[in-house]
């Protein structure tokens, strides 16, 4: 037996006791005839006493400790002198009689502590040691602690879990798939999961009712903090329910992990904001409501009431007052300027208008405009004395909005009004059904294609495909899309519809979803479904910036594996048997 101890467990009333304890060296400090040895494990540190008069060979090995060494120890739990008051086990301390090193280890390559000096680069490198990192290890146990109150909750409530297959058919109609040549299928190929969802559907067809799984999904899409091209789904599907069913269902698993992690009480009913209201106050359909801020439309306030002629040619005028900050500096309000206008705003200029605390009036544009304007636009945007309103216009509405929303987000984040601790969830509803994709010049479904109208909207489908409404919803927590999901279409006849209205003949519609709609001859109940991604719910959870940090061995932003070098070239041998030839160049 390596332990009869954890590093975490013992207390004031072990002393006396002998005890084994076995893990890695945090760190050791030498004081004369005195080492004291930090030793760590998943489950705390405890620290071993080593004297010299005690035993002056064991003090010897002890002294040649390094970092990371894996050993173990064997002692008398003692009463410490000095307390650490910082960690649960520093009133004891080991004294040690028996030393081995079960493992020497290297010199790390960054410090393995929660303010470590390793940069992502590295420390992904050797992802297994940044694991050992108490702040890392945290959240995995916080992602481990989710998966069983949700598997846990699903069960109460009588969903079944099944596992759906990872080699499948490509569904282009998506993201990008990752594919998988086949072998004994030579010119042939799988693809991995974007989601299970007609397989879920198929699942409801067969009568199954509720099913759930904690599924892996993969994308091949650009990357970013929130986005990895492996993910994790909690997946689920549920027959004869309509859209409240689904929601009020899943907010109240919502609800359940929330006060059970994080103590916190959601209201008994969330919030609902349609889309539209969505993107006119916000620009966002995941608008992040821990603060104001909303947009405020100024085109019958600002268009054609002066002689700024930016204004006067704008499709959209729109702007957010912030409260208390008229006393922004040039250089601050420059530094806003050119936020905005960085590429990944896109935005040509800033408008900025200070209601002083003195009750004077100072705006970028104080020449184009009379008194009398200024005076309706306080009204208008609802400003104070003390209060700074930031404008942006654009030709084209959506554009700017998105732009605004990013001036909104950045003015939240430099007020210290996005507070980690604080959670605000809502649903955002009514979708529409269609949006324009300007690569593929046609109406592309904004879910996907099984996504049932709404029946109010179904007589507009053969005129007026871009006005219809979806039955979907999406949870969104602090500005976070966590998770979304709708009704489905059972009925095999608007089904069709919905494939002539995408641009699918019935042939290639028979030939990419064939087994579904066959399916749907035989009975389909009528199902909705909801999947949430359980990386950035947990990283909601943890309070983190990026959801790599929740995910025990993630991919880089370039969607590498820098640890185990993959993706990387195979052998020509592999490719032979796949019958796959590739230019590897000069």
């Amino acid at each position: 037996m390596y332990r009869t101890n954890t590093c975490g467990e013992l207390r004031i009333s072990d002393v006396g006791k002998n005890v084994k304890l076995a893990g890695w060296v945090q760190r050791s400090r030498k004081m004369g005839g005195m080492t004291f040895v930090d030793l760590r494990d998943r489950y705390g540190i405890t620290q071993l006493a080593f004297n010299e008069e005690l035993d002056a060979d064991i003090f010897a090995k002890a002294n040649k400790l390094g970092r990371e060494y894996c050993i173990q120890a064997i002692g008398t739990v003692s009463e410490r002198q000095s307390k650490n008051k910082n960690i649960p086990t520093g009133d004891i301390e080991i004294i040690v009689s028996e030393l081995s090193v079960l493992s020497e280890s290297l010199t790390p390559p960054f410090t393995i502590e929660d303010n470590t000096d390793g940069g992502d680069d590295i420390r992904m490198k050797y992802r297994y040691l940044d694991l050992r990192r108490p702040a890392v290890r945290a959240n995995l146990e916080l992602r481990h602690r989710m998966t069983i109150l949700i598997r846990n909750f699903l069960d109460s409530k009588d969903f079944i879990e099944v596992e759906t297959p990872i080699l499948i058919g490509s569904t282009p109609e998506g993201a990008r798939d990752f594919i998988v040549p086949s072998r004994m299928n030579p010119g042939q190929f799988y693809a991995l999961p974007q989601s299970p969802q007609t397989l879920k559907q198929l699942l409801m067809v067969s009568g199954f009712d509720r099913y759930f799984q904690i599924a892996k999904c993969f994308r091949d899409e650009d990357l970013r903090a929130d986005r990895q091209p492996e993910f994790t789904q909690i997946d689920c599907e549920m027959s004869f329910v309509d859209q409240d069913d689904v929601i009020n269902l899943f907010e109240d698993m919502a609800r359940h992990l929330f006060k059970e992690v994080r103590g916190v009480d959601l209201p008994e009913k969330l919030q609902q904001m349609t889309w539209h209201d969505a993107m006119r106050l916000y620009g966002s359909d995941k608008p992040d409501i821990r603060f104001g801020m909303e947009f405020v439309e100024l085109m019958d306030t600002l268009k054609g009431t002066g002689s700024f002629s930016v204004f006067n040619d704008a499709a959209y005028i729109g702007g957010i007052c912030v409260p208390g900050c008229a006393n922004y500096t040039r250089k601050q309000l420059d530094q806003l300027t050119d936020f905005v206008k960085r590429p990944q705003v896109g935005a040509k200029g800033l408008v900025y208008v200070k209601y002083n605390e003195d009750g004077s009036i100072k705006s970028s544009i104080d020449k184009f405009y009379a008194p009398e304007v200024w005076n309706s636009l306080k009204e208008v945007m609802g400003a104070k004395e003390g209060d700074l309103v930031l404008i942006l216009s654009g030709d084209n509405a959506n554009k700017t909005r998105v732009q605004l929303c990013s001036l909104r987000l950045e003015m939240g984040d430099r007020l210290g009004l996005r507070d980690k601790d604080k959670f605000e969830c809502l649903w955002i509803v009514d979708f529409p059904l269609f949006e324009w994709s300007d690569e593929e010049q046609r109406l592309m479904a904004t879910h996907h294609p099984f996504t049932m109208p709404n029946p109010d909207d179904i007589p507009l489908l053969d005129e007026h495909p871009e006005r219809v409404r979806a039955m979907a919803y999406d949870f969104v927590c602090n500005g976070i899309e966590v998770g979304g999901g709708s009704l489905r279409i059972h009925d095999c006849n608007l089904q069709e519809k919905m494939f002539n209205i995408l641009g699918f003949t019935p042939e290639r519609a028979m030939a990419q979803f064939g087994f579904l709609i066959n399916a749907f001859k035989y009975g389909a109940p009528p199902h909705a479904g909801l999947a949430f991604g359980l990386d950035r719910f947990v990283s909601i959870m943890a309070g983190l910036d990026s959801i790599r940090d929740c995910i025990a061995f993630p991919k880089n932003n370039s969607g590498r594996d820098v640890m185990l070098d993959a993706p990387s070239a195979v052998d020509v041998k592999q490719l032979d048997e796949l019958q796959i030839k590739v230019d590897l160049g000069q």
